[in-house]
């Protein structure tokens, strides 16, 4: 069972004025092993793309820290503050997030089902041993069991 961290509405907002472009640090190519950290699975599939999983070392403080901890960057829509629009410069046009196709954010535990976030990364505090997935389309899954 996932343990849900949220931080208050000063953070949150923090968080979401810091930068609308965000870039990763070096990649580790593979799932996180045990506590080690926060394992990212991201899903390119439906930009042209195959699955990528990285490892954000630690406890990370929200969803997007373990995302660029793990390699990955990422850019908030320009019309819309906070929603993720391009993970890795992907998609090459942000799309309307009331569109059919945006960047989905899932939460896991190794081997289990992914279950759709009911907050946003900026929210939410993965514990180290968590799955965090991303997947570009109407709200699909990513295409792996969590690793």
């Amino acid at each position: 069972m996932l343990t849900r961290r949220t931080f208050g509405a000063t953070a949150l907002a923090a968080g979401l004025l810091a930068a609308s472009v965000v870039t990763a640090v070096p990649a580790q190519a593979a799932a996180c092993t045990g506590t080690t950290g926060v394992t990212v699975v991201v899903d390119f599939t439906a930009v042209g793309g195959g699955i990528q999983t990285g490892c954000a070392p630690g406890d990370t403080a929200t969803g997007l820290a373990a995302l660029t901890g793990a390699g990955f960057s990422y850019a908030f829509h320009p019309r819309f503050p906070g929603f993720v629009c391009k993970i890795n410069a992907l998609p090459a046009t942000c799309t309307n997030p009331t569109g059919s196709a945006y960047w989905s954010y899932w939460h896991a535990q190794h081997g289990t089902p992914w279950t759709y976030s009911n907050l946003g990364a900026a929210s939410y505090n993965p514990a180290p041993g968590d799955v965090e997935g991303w997947s570009f389309g109407a709200g699909t899954q990513p295409g792996i069991t969590a690793p």
